[in-house]
């Protein structure tokens, strides 16, 4: 019965529909024909975020609280009315109190586990009780589960999966939302000695025939015999098993739990879980993470953000992603720290209820895409955080790709007020084929931003810093026991700050893709992993330009899209965050056209025009050049990734296919410019080092003979100096030291240097003063080649030089420096191919303390990146010195020396501008 009450509900429901949508799209017709059963994405243009302001004033016009789930579950005015007329639900939502949490500091699991099942027994033996899970499902009640909770429902997964025949090795896949029972599939799954293979759910009920279409390419690829998913999706899932022989079961949690007990053997070098990449250039791909990989890249992590017992995790990131999978959960669930676990939804419908959960629980740790924090400030009121504190928040992860500095700075001058640390704000950089992370800023730091030269990076990939430009924020140092490189098209490594191609190794590195031999050896090149991205490396730290795919290159310019897609986003009427930029090949002219595809849900063309003419505004400002072409097209054109990143690759197959509404015809691809530059760039390269080696084996033999002849220490040793001045001019090595005056005054006195090159010592000939001698390795007097010019020059012969293990060669030092000899000592003994200042020996600041000599450290930077260990290719780039001022021992003991040498390495890592290692 319709009463008069529920006619002007609908007429006010409808009326506040329409309003929104005639905000966001001034020019959209037809509006007044819409009715109470119109699509509220097709007919008003609604998307995921503007059903989520819809909610908001539903929610104030009517004052009541609505469910969340209406954001997926509402197809037209008339589900909304529903739920407006079955009246509030009557949750209030997270309280602004904070809620004490257990005072015991938590316990990270031992070196010594193995696998993540060892990890769980490690903590259920010790503390089963103790809460691990704080989960918010939606405007529920909180749900909490302990260690002792998960492992018990593991196991009954487990059990249950034995009893439908999974064998050890065999994968199952996970279609679950946010919940606790994806905690005891995920585990469960492992616990039978199975292969987890976490899928995202269906974003709306009503997509999810089209969704598991989707799906069944995943479960082909990993040959899943088990589909665990929940009760909305089960019956259309079921249907798949027609399309996948190899499916045999589809389950819920609740279906496949049983009593039993399961016990699988299982190694550290298992598979612990396939994680499919998002597809973001391509198909997705199953990455194999084993045991061995996640607690590698686990432990990296909590050396890069110095994770403690007092540490709280907040997270809303959904589980099958890496970030919210391994970052969130696993990263809790090693260290033994709570996690506060919200959904994706959640957050979307109401993003304050992240801030507060921070708020509530004394979050420290939180991450989060970049968009995340735009929509924390462009969509919550001041009246929503009123009395607000992010003063825990410690460390704010963002890893979107790339990080805006823009929402950095938009959110951090909102959020300082309610106690956010504008140090906290940390871009990070990872992938799936490294587990999770790669790079991380340093705990406390904050963002940093590098501006270089818009028109050098574009022709040569040079990264010059420069007032005004190109703006790229830095993701930090790569985390402990990882390396990172950037090489040139080639293979070649590339000097300092030099854009090319992000390869990485390490422990936490994928063996390669699931059952995909020919991915993998694309992947994996002679021990290095081929990120798919373009950075360059700026004082150890790594900028991310873009994807390699992504670049576009006209006209011998690279062009980077993701700048001009973020500023066409700004333009009104354009759909933000649905703007892809891609070059297409032309052949005619031999190079690439600039495509710019921009959703908006205009259709007049008058404004149109108006639109095509302010985007190639836009593109002249910031490239320098107009797009080729500028493609006008309805919502939903752009293709996206799962995880909502624009498939710049996909959306070019479109437009080159003429899918678009604007497209062409396929073109043959053209990449001949971009193979000629870069093999001149590759020439270039090679005649540099090739003229490096020249001078150097030239100039040798006239040296050695006369520092062989040469009367006087001194006379030999102002001989050197010139020589190594000379050779860097001639080798085109730029040099330069600053702070020399601190090498001045009486007495001798020890110079300590980090060492990163087989070059620090013709640098630190070139540079400092000529009345220097060296400590160096006793192997150099083995040969008359080595041996008789250093001996020249005053060189000082030791084994091993390390207090407690060199005591002959400590006293041999330290009686040339009581004789007057003032020595250049690398304390750390050895250097490395990774950046880092590595432990400083004892050996140097005990003869310091005993002599009572100064210590003046000094810092080389650029040496490493030009020439690195365990290579012979010297690389274009200068080499910088910072001579700092001297520290004199306190004393003559022990505890003196290493007082001396903590100060010293201190100032050395300051300066050096690499991570500490130690």
């Amino acid at each position: 019965m319709v009463t008069q009450a529920s006619t002007g509900t609908a007429e006010e429901t409808l009326g506040l529909i329409r309003t929104l949508a005639r905000e966001l799209h001034p020019a959209r017709r037809g509006l007044e024909n819409t009715t109470l059963d119109s699509s509220l994405e097709r007919d008003f243009g609604l998307d995921s975020l503007a059903r989520a302001e819809l909610l908001l004033r539903l929610e104030r016009s009517f004052g009541i609280r609505l469910s969340e789930s209406l954001l997926t579950s509402a197809e037209t005015p008339r589900d909304l009315l529903r739920a407006l007329l079955a009246g509030p639900s009557g949750v209030a939502g997270l309280s602004s109190a904070i809620l004490d949490e257990p005072s015991a500091p938590a316990e990270p699991a031992p070196e010594r586990t193995r696998t993540l099942l060892e990890v769980l027994d490690w903590h259920v033996q010790r503390h089963p009780e103790r809460r691990h899970i704080l989960y918010y499902p939606g405007d529920g009640e909180p749900e909490e589960l302990s260690f002792g909770e998960l492992a018990r429902r593991a196991g009954a997964v487990a059990a249950g999966l034995k009893n439908l025949g999974v064998g050890s090795g065999q994968a199952v896949g996970l279609i679950l939302p946010t919940s606790l029972d994806y905690f005891a599939a995920f585990f469960g799954v492992q616990l039978a000695g199975a292969i987890p293979v976490p899928l995202y759910p269906p974003a709306r009920l009503s997509q999810i025939e089209d969704h598991l279409r989707r799906q069944a390419g995943i479960l082909e690829t990993s040959q899943a015999t088990v589909l665990v998913t929940f009760p909305e999706v089960l019956p259309l899932a079921r249907l798949l098993r027609a399309q996948l022989p190899g499916l045999k079961k589809v389950v819920t949690v609740s279906e496949v739990s049983a009593p039993g007990e399961v016990s699988a053997a299982v190694r550290q070098e298992d598979i612990a879980f396939l994680q499919f990449t998002s597809g973001s250039t391509g198909n997705p791909k199953g990455v194999t993470l084993t045991h061995a990989n996640l607690l590698a890249n686990l432990r990296s992590i909590g050396k890069a953000v110095d994770i403690g017992g007092e540490d709280v995790v907040v997270s809303w990131l959904p589980l099958y992603h890496d970030m919210g999978l391994i970052g969130s959960w696993m990263g809790s669930l090693y260290f033994g720290i709570p996690l506060i676990l919200m959904s994706p939804l959640s957050f979307l419908a109401r993003p304050s209820r992240w801030l507060w959960a921070i708020h509530r629980h004394r979050g420290t740790l939180s991450p989060a895409p970049n968009f995340a924090y735009e929509l924390c400030v462009g969509k919550v009121e001041d009246a929503e955080i009123d009395g607000l504190d992010l003063s825990s928040w410690r460390y704010a992860l963002n890893g979107a790709e790339p990080v805006s500095p823009e929402a950095m700075r938009r959110f951090t001058e909102r959020y300082t007020r309610h106690g956010f640390n504008p140090k906290a704000m940390a871009p990070v950089y990872g992938l799936a084929e490294c587990s999770l992370a790669v790079a991380f800023t340093p705990v406390g730091r904050g963002p940093v931003l590098d501006t270089v030269d818009r028109e050098t990076f574009q022709k040569t990939g040079e990264a010059l810093p420069a007032p005004e430009g190109l703006r790229f924020v830095s993701c930090g140092f790569p985390v402990p026991d990882h390396e990172i490189r950037i090489v040139d098209g080639a293979g070649k490594e590339m000097g300092e700050r030099r854009e090319g191609r992000l390869e990485l190794r390490g422990p936490s590195a994928t063996s390669g893709y699931y059952r995909n031999p020919e991915a993998t050896k694309k992947l994996i090149r002679n021990g290095w992993l081929d990120s798919g991205d373009r950075a360059y490396i700026a004082g150890g730290e790594v900028y991310i330009t873009g994807r390699v795919k992504d670049i576009i290159i006209r006209a011998g310019r690279n062009l980077y899209p993701h700048e001009l897609e973020e500023a066409v986003g700004e333009i009104p009427s354009i759909r933000k965050g649905c703007v892809a930029v891609f070059g297409s090949p032309d052949p005619q002219s031999g190079t690439e056209r600039v495509v710019v595809l921009a959703e908006t849900r205009e259709r007049n063309e008058p404004e149109l025009d108006r639109l095509r003419r302010e985007i190639q505004d836009v593109a002249v400002a910031l490239l320098g050049t107009p797009a080729d072409d500028v493609v006008l097209a309805p919502p939903q054109t752009v293709p996206k990734t799962s995880s909502g990143k624009i498939r710049r690759a996909a959306s070019r197959d479109l437009y080159e296919r003429g899918r678009l509404a604007q497209g062409r015809t396929a073109v043959w691809l053209q990449l001949l410019h971009l193979a000629t530059s870069g093999a001149r760039k590759r020439l270039g390269d090679l005649l540099h080092a090739g003229w490096f080696w020249l001078v150097f084996v030239l100039a040798t033999p006239p040296v050695w003979i006369a520092l062989a002849v040469t009367p006087g220490l001194p006379r030999r040793r102002r001989f050197a100096r010139f020589v190594a001045r000379s050779l860097a001019t001639l080798t085109g090595t730029p040099m330069k030291a600053e702070g020399l005056e601190n090498l001045a005054g009486p007495g001798a006195r020890i110079v300590a240097v980090n060492h990163g090159s087989y070059l620090d010592a013709f640098v630190l000939t070139a540079l400092l003063t000529p009345d220097l001698g060296f400590v160096v390795k006793s192997e150099l007097a083995k040969t008359v080649f080595s041996r008789l010019p250093l001996e020249r020059l005053g060189a000082v012969f030791v084994e091993r030089f390390d207090a407690g293990q060199g005591a002959e060669e400590s006293r041999k030092v330290a009686e040339a420096v009581r004789s007057g000899e003032s020595l250049v000592i690398f304390p750390e003994g050895t250097f490395t191919r990774i950046p880092g200042l590595r432990p400083f020996r004892m050996g140097t600041f005990v003869v310091a303390a005993q002599t009572g000599a100064p210590v003046v450290p000094v810092a080389i930077r650029g040496a490493r990146s030009k020439l690195r260990g365990s290579e012979w290719f010297p690389r274009s780039g200068g080499v910088e010195l910072s001579v700092l001022p001297p520290v004199r021992p306190d004393g003559e003991d022990w505890a003196a020396a290493v007082r001396l040498r903590d100060a010293v390495r201190g100032q050395v890592l300051a300066a050096c501008g690499e991570p500490d290692l130690s």
